[in-house]
């Protein structure tokens, strides 16, 4: 396999530029380790017999490979020569995401280590390359078929069924090389704060060199809005960027205004580093039972967004994919989404960004499962909380995303034994709470809230029966919302007056062709051609009618301050998509528009509301 054009070619972390960087998908060469014995037998050093097409994973037809079995482990290498004007620099090596466990290797040393196939990892090569020549790099990634997990929605047996899709093994993201100096910047923090008009700076220094200045310049598109340096004397220098009054204006998803940002390290005239970014002032509070987007009730009509392409599974096509998804939502009357059981891709939040697309990021948690002694859904590692902070640290910075959700539909009975979940559950809330205190946090979605005075709280239902869905929802308005069970147990604890929603509903299941052949026939759990929730509709004029009725329970609820539809695209065989899986139309989306962009009851509430 030869391929001429480097595919996903764009520079994968928008607000973390250089201009020196190489991009290193494209064809490596691949073997697959079947009993994970290739360390022993010398793949470090040996030639594959096979190619692959990074960055699409080997279960992927884009890959090459569309090898769909368990893949224990797989090994990838290529060889890599560094431009000569790279000369006098480190050299730094990124990985957007590699399933599920991977080691590097570079001229057969190892450089890097990482766990979790969700969170990036970067690996300083000074030292060990040489510019103007070549380099020999080795990638192993481990895959164990078995072992608990983090997979998100990733089969954990042979056959894709229900809920669960192809696994994804090996490079999934983009891999690309940077030329810094001995001294760089390792991250950035960029926080909004929209009460004083300002941006706060934060940045974390390799290399620490005696005499440095962190230097800020923010921009919109009259110029310079404003300007700020301060000497680098502690570990975690930070500046503040004050917006002039006449050059204050706000992101949302009505005017996603963005200002342009340069973040540089400079000793004396001498520049030591640069990175371009840009940043949105924008502000997510809490308000007693409202949850405010710069001091308004934005009601928050998401759609369930599962990230997953057929001929590239998790990966998207291309970059235009990524901002595709996007626009066939809104087109639909959605404003945001919900990123389920996956971290996408750090490009889809510049394109949220961009077009003003709200977003709560999420972590793939599924996969964890166990039989414990109370039975609990999930045995998560430690390895939960470390994989998190990697997201966090990476994502915090898009104004786009307006919640975190580290966990999804756990379910733990309620009790006094303190269980592996419950102290996961509760150190990812910390931990994203200390990572980003900007943003309110789901401690779970859906089912077992264990974190007493967590910001929100949530449900999962999905009733297909408007009337009964209303039912179930009318006791919010006495402090008593819907909450999910779990064999007729109490799962959470008490709800204590948090903003409100229902952050899974629909899933209404459409198969035109099912429906032609069979108008009347039930959902089978079993059959892998075509699954969703509840009973299937009959016709399409039982769809729209469904999805309005359902919809209109939570539009008109004023203390609902917003709903998720499931789903945004068929998925596999979880055929209760607005589109197809490959995109299609499946129904009138203006008609499902019309019935979303009806003013909701939260829009509406007033300071007497708060609760």
């Amino acid at each position: 396999m030869s391929v001429s054009v480097i595919p996903k070619p764009e520079h994968p972390r928008p607000q973390l530029v250089r201009a020196d960087w190489l991009n290193l998908n494209g064809t490596w060469e691949f073997e697959i380790d079947a009993g994970d014995s290739g360390f022993e037998r010398g793949l470090v050093d040996a030639p594959y017999g096979r190619e692959i097409l990074v960055p699409f994973a080997p279960e992927s037809t884009a890959s090459g490979i569309g090898d769909t079995d368990f893949l224990n482990a797989v090994w990838y290498r290529r060889t890599v020569r560094l431009p000569e004007s790279w000369e006098g620099r480190d050299v730094l090596l990124h990985f957007g995401a590699v399933d599920h466990d991977a080691t590097v290797w570079v001229d057969g040393q190892e450089v890097a280590r990482h766990r979790g196939g969700f969170s990036s990892f970067t690996a300083n090569l000074a030292g060990l390359v040489t510019a103007g020549e070549e380099f020999t790099l080795v990638v192993r990634a481990r895959d164990p078929h078995g072992v608990p997990q983090a997979r998100g929605k990733q089969a954990n047996w042979y056959y894709n069924s229900e809920c669960f899709y192809t696994r994804t093994t090996g490079i999934w993201q983009t891999v690309w090389l940077e030329a810094v100096g001995r001294t760089h910047l390792s991250s950035v923090h960029i926080v909004p704060n929209l009460g004083d008009t300002s941006f706060t700076v934060g940045a974390e220094i390799s290399g620490h060199r005696p005499g440095t200045t962190l230097e800020a310049v923010l921009r919109d598109e009259a110029g310079e809005v404003a300007r700020a340096s301060v000497p680098v004397v502690e570990m975690g220098p930070s500046l503040r960027l004050p917006i002039p009054a006449d050059r204050v204006r706000t992101w949302s998803p009505a005017d996603p205004h963005l200002y342009d940002l340069t973040v540089r390290v400079v000793a004396g005239d001498e520049l030591l580093d640069e990175v371009g970014s840009y940043a949105g002032l924008r502000s997510v509070t809490i308000d007693g039972r409202r949850l405010l987007l710069n001091g308004e009730p934005v009601f928050q009509r998401l759609v369930l967004d599962q990230g997953y392409w057929p001929d590239t599974l998790m990966t998207s096509p291309s970059d235009e994919a990524l901002r595709a998804d996007i626009e066939l939502a809104m087109a639909a009357g959605f404003n945001g989404a919900r990123l389920h059981q996956k971290v996408f891709e750090e490009r889809f939040y510049y394109h949220a960004d961009k077009l003003g697309y709200l977003v709560w990021g999420e972590f793939g948690d599924w996969g964890a499962g166990g039989h414990g002694p109370a039975g609990d859904h999930q045995q998560p590692t430690a390895s939960f909380i470390t994989q998190w902070v990697e997201v966090l640290r990476r994502d915090r910075n898009h104004p786009s995303i307006v919640g975190w959700c580290p966990l999804n539909e756990t379910w733990q009975p309620m009790g006094d034994r303190i269980s592996q979940l419950d102290d996961v559950t509760h150190g990812m809330y910390l931990a994203t709470k200390a990572s980003d205190p900007t943003r309110p946090v789901l401690d779970t979605s859906g089912y077992s809230h264990r974190v007493r005075g967590a910001d929100v709280y949530d449900s999962h239902d999905y009733e297909q029966n408007p009337a009964k869905f209303r039912e179930n929802h009318a006791g919010l308005a006495t402090d008593t919302p819907y909450q999910n069970e779990h064999d007729g147990r109490v799962i959470s604890i008490d709800y204590a007056g948090q903003p409100y929603f229902v952050s899974e509903y629909g899933g209404i299941w459409w198969n035109s062709e099912l429906a032609a052949v069979d108008p009347d026939a039930e959902q089978d759990p079993n059959r892998v051609d075509s699954w969703g929730y509840g009973s299937r509709v009959r016709t399409l004029e039982e769809w729209y009618a469904r999805f309005e009725g359902l919809t209109n329970v939570l539009l008109e609820d004023p203390r609902m301050f917003g709903y998720c539809y499931t789903q945004l695209t068929d998925t596999f065989q979880e055929q209760n998509g607005i589109y197809g899986f490959d995109r299609s139309l499946k129904f009138d989306v203006d008609r499902i528009s019309a019935i979303q962009k009806q003013r909701a009851a939260f829009e509406d509430t007033t300071d007497g509301d708060r609760g």
